[in-house]
């Protein structure tokens, strides 16, 4: 399958990982538009400036996050919720958010249609974080930053982990993988990659 050599290409070998992302339908996540390269290893338009990350990199940032289903995730950008529904069988419960209603209205009947059941969604400004909910074992931001979010930082437990493209240059971003150490927070650079930028502003219906 085109996904899976996508995948092997990436150098992301976690079998849950892999497994997931074989079992997702993510021609359910694509435009009509674009049905016929729902499985190429290319990102994709979905409406208001957002996009649909291509695989290898949805899987990338996945493994990363080394997850099991113990842990609590916090995604920042639900997007179409592609991402979300590969994070959802692989740990306890995930919290997103997305800035724009109706994006996010599309992707909650998704997770209806697929009965993803340990999803929960507001619409915000994902770079407050979600401090009712706080701390998270794990947070993934799907939209590039100029640095570490600092809110989000605070929001990551002990030992835990977050996965955010930093750069916000015309450019390429870079994934990094972030952990919060009893020191301070330890980075490591994991590839360059292109994002829509993560854009603090108040939510709305639009």
């Amino acid at each position: 399958m085109e996904l899976v050599l996508a995948l092997r290409r990436a150098g992301i070998t976690d079998p849950d990982v892999v497994a997931t992302m074989e079992s997702v339908p993510r021609e359910v996540f694509v435009p009509d538009a674009f049905q016929n390269k729902s499985y190429q290893d290319i990102t994709l338009p979905i409406g208001h400036h957002q996009t649909l990350s291509q695989p290898a990199v949805v899987g990338l940032m996945t493994e990363a996050l080394e997850l099991d289903d113990r842990k609590k995730v916090l995604e920042i950008g639900t997007g179409s919720g592609y991402q979300t529904a590969i994070l959802s069988p692989l740990c306890r419960r995930v919290y997103s958010i997305e800035r724009h209603a109706p994006l996010l209205e599309e992707a909650e009947k998704r997770f209806e249609n697929l009965r993803i059941r340990n999803v929960t969604t507001k619409v915000g400004d994902g770079t407050l974080g979600w401090d009712a909910q706080a701390p998270f074992e794990r947070i993934i931001v799907t939209a590039a930053a100029a640095d570490v979010p600092p809110i989000l930082a605070e929001q990551l437990s002990l030992g835990g982990i977050m996965i955010v493209p930093i750069g916000l240059s015309d450019d390429f971003r870079t994934i990094l993988k972030v952990i919060k150490t009893d020191h301070g927070l330890e980075t490591e650079e994991l590839r360059d990659v292109q994002f829509v930028p993560l854009i603090p502003e108040e939510a709305t219906g639009t």
